[in-house]
């Protein structure tokens, strides 16, 4: 059972009213719910769940589908925690998400993948978004936010992806959203089986983009020379894992990366750098068989050191963007880091 921390909800406004806006969420819905909470957990009035889901629920009932999602997206921030009105706005955004599908510009589809996990199988929810109907020649590019930031979050990341020519392969991390896993070492196994699926879905040619902590997972594939091509934004690789960083880590993230690795109370930090260590990918590092990549990160990133970022500077084929002025996966600059991931891609999976 996951659980709850002490947090300041006025504090997660602070942190992430730059991301909400990028991702489409009015500034004027925005500031409104802002000035209604006061509680990041209450299951009522002035509770962070209850005031998006109210909003949510007025442009559901106006058969706006899609602004309805982004808005359930907002409601079920940053993590389920075990609490029912949680899982209910993730289910509301689910059912909205899909709603709204007939009215976007790249074709949509829903389906559950299965692949193997823990000697068993997993059944991972995944969104396909491609311009036709027809996948058989075009490049597949699976897609993941970070601990906190979802697949339907990133709706607009993916469409822009959708319309250059991939197929986007839309998933959540293991850890988060509907994904079954746990965040751990052996979430690898999810990702990878997921780019055994993409490699079956189009021609053959496999990208894969992470967002924050989903970035941790595109360097994996990437490192790995599993995929074709690998762009990571944001992404904790190794020095994000040491105790001293964890242990500075701002606005509830110690206990949100808590939740997405299945603790149901606040680990200790010797527990917590035990899980994390598994998901460094300094062993990787050592070797010099990676696809082509793209590493980007904002100069002034509070939850990511720039380590991690410049770590890859001297790779081989692959390019290095630390932008200034910005924080953590550029949101401030996120029209540009699009621009630049497509052209990119593009390049090299075309």
């Amino acid at each position: 059972m996951p659980y709850t921390y002490p947090i300041d909800a006025q504090a997660m406004f602070e942190d992430r009213t730059t991301q909400f806006e990028r991702f489409g969420v009015l500034a004027s819905e925005l500031a409104a719910v802002r000035a209604a909470v006061d509680d990041m957990w209450r299951d009522g009035p002035g509770g962070w769940c209850y005031e998006w889901s109210k909003v949510a629920a007025r442009h559901a009932a106006a058969g706006e589908h899609l602004r309805a999602s982004q808005l359930y997206g907002c409601a079920k921030f940053p993590c389920l925690a075990g609490l029912a009105n949680r899982t209910t706005a993730l289910a509301m955004q689910v059912a909205e998400y899909v709603a709204a599908a007939p009215t976007f510009s790249p074709h949509f589809e829903r389906r559950i993948v299965s692949v193997p996990y823990r000697n068993g199988i997993a059944q991972v929810p995944v969104h396909l978004l491609s311009r036709t109907e027809d996948r058989a020649h075009a490049p597949v590019l699976i897609a993941s936010g970070g601990v906190d930031t979802w697949k339907m979050d990133i709706h607009p990341l993916a469409v822009a992806f959708a319309k250059q020519g991939l197929t986007v392969l839309a998933f959540d991390m293991p850890g988060t959203g509907e994904s079954s896993a746990t965040l751990s070492a052996d979430a690898d196994e999810i990702v990878l089986g997921l780019v055994r699926e993409a490699k079956s879905l189009g021609n053959g040619r496999v990208g894969h983009f992470g967002l924050s902590f989903g970035a941790n997972f595109s360097a994996m594939t990437g490192l790995r020379g599993a995929v074709d091509a690998a762009v990571v934004l944001g992404g904790p690789i190794d020095e994000a894992f040491n105790e001293a960083h964890l242990a500075k880590l701002p606005f509830g993230m110690f206990d949100i990366v808590g939740n997405a690795m299945g603790f149901d109370r606040r680990p200790p930090m010797s527990e917590l750098v035990q899980v994390t260590r598994g998901l460094s990918r300094r062993a990787l590092l050592q070797h010099d068989a990676n696809a082509p990549m793209l590493v980007i990160n904002g100069a002034d990133d509070y939850f990511v050191p720039q380590t991690d970022t410049t770590v890859f500077a001297e790779r081989r084929d692959t390019q290095v963007r630390l932008l200034e002025h910005c924080g953590h996966c550029a949101t401030a600059r996120m029209p540009e880091v699009l621009a630049m991931a497509t052209e990119w891609l593009h390049e090299r999976l075309a």
